[in-house]
């Protein structure tokens, strides 16, 4: 009797586990959205082969903007620090890449400096060094909280724009400095026509396949992290920074890591950026940058890498749609033409989203896209 009961016991505990990982599997499937990420992912493969120069820019302008936000929501969404200088570290990724990966050579008036690494090897070390920033940062970012971690971090942008335009060797000045393209295994990811399928391929159509793996890989790492223990662990900080102390979690260590990871995703959508401008400006990377970046999040949905995805998209698309749209749209002309810019009109419209989402709709536009799912 005791023999007969221990052997068909795995039998009847291994079934019950099997057909049920196979109905959520086609339940998975049957869903809508798993067509959808499936579309999704062939239109954003193929986009480069029909898509003109001009998309293909503000595409990875919002892919890099969306690797840069989800750092963001790790930081301010998930844990509940306000940064202010989020455009710094971009500003650090992106000039580290132009001395890492650049040769010493004379521009506008200035003796630039270079190193002349690899160009990967730049890329690479610039968010290493994006992330060490963050972390000569991250003492004062694990003791302060709320505003007063804000204005910490504001004088990050002071900071970094006095160096910016006064270090000529190192930034080049007010002019900036040329990027140097992306070089990985002997392919070269600048304008040197590549014909791939009968459609010349230059560095837009190459690096977005670059963008998209990197936006990929930034977003299923941060993903894995708030859905693991560290995810549960920043935001017991957020929510009661006392109670997660007493509850065993080293929260200094959480505010000063996840601080650093923030700079680093901050890098190396700098990086990113640098690599699409073809040249990096001081003026760039002030404090309107900084503050879009919060919009990202508020508007797209704070603590969450979707919401960040789809709030850069939003915020970093508008006033290029704008511009391109502008002699067709009421009350926007051309820049320099008079009457409404349509970077003036893009920051009336996202800044009315920020007040609309904090009073109406906290979780943000995946909030809303959520809650239409699941209405039909």
């Amino acid at each position: 009797m005791s023999d007969t009961t221990t052997t068909t016991q795995p039998d009847t505990a291994v079934k019950p586990a099997a057909g049920t990982s196979g109905a959520a599997l086609a339940t998975r499937l049957r869903r809508p959205r798993t067509y959808l990420w499936a579309v999704g992912s062939v239109l954003l493969l193929a986009f480069p082969f029909y898509l003109d120069r001009f998309w293909l820019q503000a595409g990875l302008f919002a892919m890099a903007a969306a690797i840069g936000a989800i750092g963001l929501n790790l930081l301010t969404g998930a844990t509940g620090q306000l940064s202010m200088g989020h455009a710094f570290f971009l500003a650090v990724g992106a000039y580290g890449y132009c001395v890492l990966a650049g040769d010493s050579s004379t521009e506008n008036g200035h003796e630039l400096s270079g190193l002349g690494l690899p160009s990967w090897l730049a890329a690479v070390l610039a968010v290493l060094l994006a992330g060490a920033a963050g972390g000569l940062f991250s003492p004062i970012a694990s003791r302060l909280r709320g505003a007063y971690l804000g204005i910490a971090t504001l004088a990050l942008i002071f900071i970094g724009q006095h160096v910016l335009f006064n270090a000529g060797s190192l930034t080049g000045g007010f002019n900036g400095r040329a990027v140097p393209p992306l070089s990985l295994f002997g392919f070269d990811f600048d304008d040197t026509e590549v014909m791939v399928a009968a459609v010349p391929f230059q560095s837009s159509e190459k690096l977005w396949y670059a963008a998209l793996l990197a936006l990929l890989l930034s977003g299923l790492f941060a993903r894995g992290v708030l859905r693991g223990r560290p995810g549960r662990a920043l935001n017991a900080i957020r929510d009661h920074r006392i109670a997660a102390g007493v509850m065993g979690v080293p929260v200094a260590r959480y505010r000063a890591g996840v601080f650093v990871l923030s700079s680093m995703y901050a890098g190396l959508a700098g990086v990113l950026l640098a690599l699409v401008f073809q040249r990096t400006v001081p003026e760039y990377f002030g404090m309107v940058l900084s503050l879009e970046y919060l919009a990202m999040i508020v508007i797209g949905g704070l603590g969450t890498v979707a919401g960040a995805v789809v709030g850069a998209a939003f915020v970093s698309l508008l006033p290029q749609l704008l511009t391109h749209y502008s002699d067709s749209l009421p009350l926007v002309s051309a820049p320099g033409t008079g009457g409404l810019a349509p970077g003036e009109a893009s920051r009336y419209l996202y800044g009315a989203a920020v007040v609309a989402a904090v009073l109406f709709l906290p979780g943000g536009l995946t909030r809303l896209m959520k809650n239409s799912g699941e209405k039909k």
